[in-house]
């Protein structure tokens, strides 16, 4: 066990601390303290002794100085079971400082501000901070570390309860909480500052850091263990029904980043992080019926995303087919209580902040490595598009082009989406042959009843040869958009010149593996 005679408190963040200093005061503990936080608990009537009083030095640099002294770091390195330590420490004055209580300044708050200039940020970089903590929690098994204040409480029972000691297995799990921290800590500074050095070459590290999320009964299959970690259930939160799976994990994210495209109001169903039918409208319950009908045997068992709070007649129609998640903006009340009546099935709410969380990097896991990459949000109305076909599209033509396409950035390659201007009417994903999947989208639009008269195909890469449009005129479709860029090209225009179909170029894949 380790006695607690004497803490150095110096936080940021408050919350709960003068509970929590009030109960060391209480045990006998000598606290000391810095700044603000010795103000607030001077002011608070808990006997406090200041730092620059031990070290003999003042707070200097506007503060940037205060701990960093030996007769701190000292205090909190030296092991008590080293017996030339000791002698040291007795030689030099130095005293052992048993407990660390810090929190970080607010760099990751700061950085999310508004317009916070570069200036700003930096000068919220803690260094005393992440310094005592490390060095009590390299010392774990003669000093106790605090960096968060959801940890005194139990704290403080503790030493209640064992007369002013904690056991070495309660330091031994602060410790590692606090390299959590200053990891993720460093891990933001680093980020922040490459992002805007806006370097063209890569950063030459990369730092992994997030904290469990959710833990998850299994993975992809039962045989399979799985977390999740970081910030997700701060964009999506978990209303109702059963606990999360990795696959609903991927499945909501798919969904919101396709629904999170459009204005209008919109539906999207999604399978296997797939949409198998996508449709806007003037009401949701509209939108909701045109996406089911591209795909209903699909749809069964699958997510449904909508980009406008959940209204009742909406909920009804949803509430007729098996559906695993329903995602929202929101769900008023009676919506909400009249789809509880299925307990298992989830029912989240996706917070606006979940659409700056997409603009973030893109990462995948390969043995050995990790892939990294800017995440897709290139938009139709930022490319270059051009008319390669003798025949321009007609403005419905057009309008259909820009839904097809937008649903066809996430489809799985190789993909291909026949659809009106509203709906999707046929989707081919993740085949190996992008002619297969045109196939595909044509064979489900038949089963569905759906007629590709008239439609436009979205192909997410190039046609390496003429088969492809070939099967979309077959199919009926009037129009083709695509990247281009194949050595094909002219053969593929020339295929839909001679049918008498518009095509353009977009000058952008969106490849998605």
């Amino acid at each position: 066990m380790i006695q607690i005679r004497r803490a150095l408190i110096s936080v940021s963040d408050k919350h709960g601390l003068l509970d929590f200093a009030r109960a060391l005061a209480s045990g006998g503990v000598e606290i000391l303290s810095t700044g603000g936080t010795a103000s607030t608990l001077a002011a608070a009537g808990i006997p406090v002794k200041q730092v620059s009083d031990v070290t003999g030095f003042p707070e200097i640099l506007d503060g940037r100085v205060k701990t960093l002294h030996p007769k701190i770091h000292g205090g909190l390195l030296g092991v008590n079971s080293n017996a030339q330590h000791q002698r040291q420490m007795q030689e030099l004055g130095i005293q052992p400082i048993d407990m660390v209580v810090v929190n970080l300044y607010p760099f990751e708050q700061t950085i999310a501000r508004e317009g916070v200039s570069l200036e700003e940020a930096i000068e919220n970089i803690d260094i005393g901070g992440p310094a005592m903590l490390r060095s009590a929690a390299k010392n774990h098994r003669h000093r106790a570390v605090l960096s968060n204040p959801s940890q005194y409480a139990s704290v403080a029972e503790e030493l209640r309860a064992h007369g002013g000691c904690l056991s070495e297995e309660t330091c031994y799990r602060l410790a590692c909480e606090v390299f959590h921290a200053t990891a993720a800590y460093d891990s933001a500074i680093a980020r922040y500052l490459s992002q805007r050095a806006k370097h063209d070459t890569p950063a030459r590290g990369l730092t992994l850091q997030a904290s469990l999320d959710l833990p998850l009964r299994y993975g992809e299959n039962p045989h399979q263990s799985a977390s999740l970690y970081g910030e997700f259930t701060h964009h999506f939160e978990h209303l109702h029904g059963k606990e999360l799976s990795y696959n609903n994990i991927l499945d909501i994210s798919a969904a919101a980043a396709l629904i999170a495209e459009f204005q209008e109001p919109a539906v999207a169903i999604i399978k296997h992080t797939n949409p198998c039918g996508v449709s806007t409208a003037a009401s949701l319950c509209e939108a909701y019926e045109q996406a089911l009908a591209t795909d209903p045997s699909s749809a069964f068992g699958g997510i449904v995303a909508t980009n406008r709070a959940l209204d009742a007649e909406t909920a009804e129609h949803i509430n007729k087919l098996f559906t695993e998640v329903i995602i929202s903006p929101a769900f008023p009340e009676p919506v909400l209580e009249f789809l509880r009546k299925k307990k298992d099935r989830r029912l989240m709410v996706m917070h606006a902040s979940f659409r700056d969380a997409l603009k973030g990097p893109t990462m995948r896991s390969v043995p050995g490595g990790y892939l990294v990459q800017d995440a897709d949000v290139k938009r139709a109305e930022d490319e270059e598009r051009r008319v390669v076909s003798k025949r321009a599209p007609t403005a419905d033509e057009l309008a259909a082009m820009n839904f097809a396409w937008i649903v066809a950035k996430h489809v799985k390659s190789n993909a291909i989406v026949y659809a009106s201007a509203h709906r999707t009417l046929g989707i081919g994903a993740g085949q190996m042959s992008r002619v297969d999947s045109s196939r595909i989208a044509v064979q489900k639009a038949a089963v569905a009843g759906l007629s590709l008269q008239g439609s436009v195909m979205a192909s997410d890469a190039y046609f390496p040869f003429a088969d492809g449009v070939i099967e979309a005129i077959k199919a009926g479709a009037t129009a083709v958009i695509q990247p281009g860029g194949s050595i094909r090209d002219p053969e593929v225009i020339a295929a839909a010149d001679d049918h008498g179909i518009a095509m353009v170029f977009t000058g952008t894949r969106h490849f998605r593996h």
